[in-house]
């Protein structure tokens, strides 16, 4: 049953900014939030590159438990009518998070930790995260713009209904708008592998590509009428399109995998931009999330 928020610590900045953004997400959804440090030996102690250091396992739960307190006053300070509890696991932190994405209705995680090395725009476990869990996955990264819409990346597939229904109930719980963003450049109409035209109207194309847009959001229209909508059409560039429109959003929704990527790929290319070069928090929703 998802019925909690769950979100991964490690002491390092940006869990902390994971933790207070799971805060707020709990108090939306009037939820529990559970804080998690998962440690294996003897990597709390030492980070890559640096000598071993001989500490006890009761020294290393000891630090682990103090980076979870430190959570929970965060997230009870950001959020104080949420219930807030916590724990140190020992294991591996993605596998850990996984395992907890099986119980939650959304796990929330920083971009980066502590011992990631420092040209990663976004941390293994995020990107691990993003690929495999059973539940919603929000990376804190960015900047969120407080006054701007939930923004959502609409390639009117089947594979992105649950990235819609899940920034339709953002944008309801949040009190804002939906900002629906389809970018194209050719016609995508029919299954993938089908033939597609070598000469087109570019007109007629936009048109269709317009209608596609609103039939892939009449739906959820209709079971959120309070929620405002924005749809955005645009000719270019996915990837491009969908980060430049994060600069003005509260919050980018994207599905794992979309129309036309290949299939062995958990984590599809322009899932993968959006996740490194939003400018704000970013919420990644498989499939099986629906």
């Amino acid at each position: 049953m998802s019925n909690r928020v769950v979100v991964g610590v490690d002491g390092s900045d940006c869990s902390m900014a994971a933790v207070e953004l799971a805060a707020g997400e709990a108090a939306l959804r009037d939820l529990p939030l559970r804080v998690v440090y998962a440690y294996v030996w003897p990597y709390l102690a030492a980070p890559p590159g640096a000598a071993p250091v001989s500490l006890s396992d009761t020294d290393l739960r000891g630090d682990a438990e103090q980076v979870v307190r430190e959570g929970i006053e965060r997230a009870r300070a950001v959020a104080p009518t949420v219930t807030v509890t916590g724990e140190t696991v020992v294991g591996g932190a993605a596998g850990t998070l996984l395992e907890e994405s099986r119980s939650a209705a959304l796990v929330v995680v920083g971009d980066r930790g502590l011992g990631g090395f420092t040209g990663l725009l976004v941390g293994s476990v995020a990107v691990q995260l993003t690929a495999h869990a059973t539940s919603p996955v929000l990376v804190a990264h960015g900047r969120a713009d407080p006054a701007g819409d939930v923004l959502v990346g609409v390639d009117c597939s089947a594979a992105n209904e649950p990235a819609i229904g899940f920034a339709f109930e953002e944008a309801a719980l949040r009190g804002v708008a939906v900002t629906a963003l389809h970018a194209w450049t050719h016609p995508v109409r029919g299954e993938p592998g089908d033939m597609l035209p070598l000469v087109y109207d570019a007109a007629d194309v936009e048109a269709e590509e317009d209608r596609a847009l609103a039939e892939a959001l009449a739906g959820w229209r209709d079971k959120y009428p309070d929620v405002p909508v924005h749809r955005r059409l645009v000719r270019g560039a996915t990837r491009q399109a969908l980060i430049e429109a994060s600069g003005s959003a509260q919050l980018a929704v994207v599905g794992s995998r979309g129309r036309g990527g290949f299939t062995g790929l958990l984590l599809g290319s322009v899932s993968q931009a959006v996740l490194h070069h939003a400018h704000c928090p970013v919420a990644i929703v498989r499939r099986t999330c629906g």
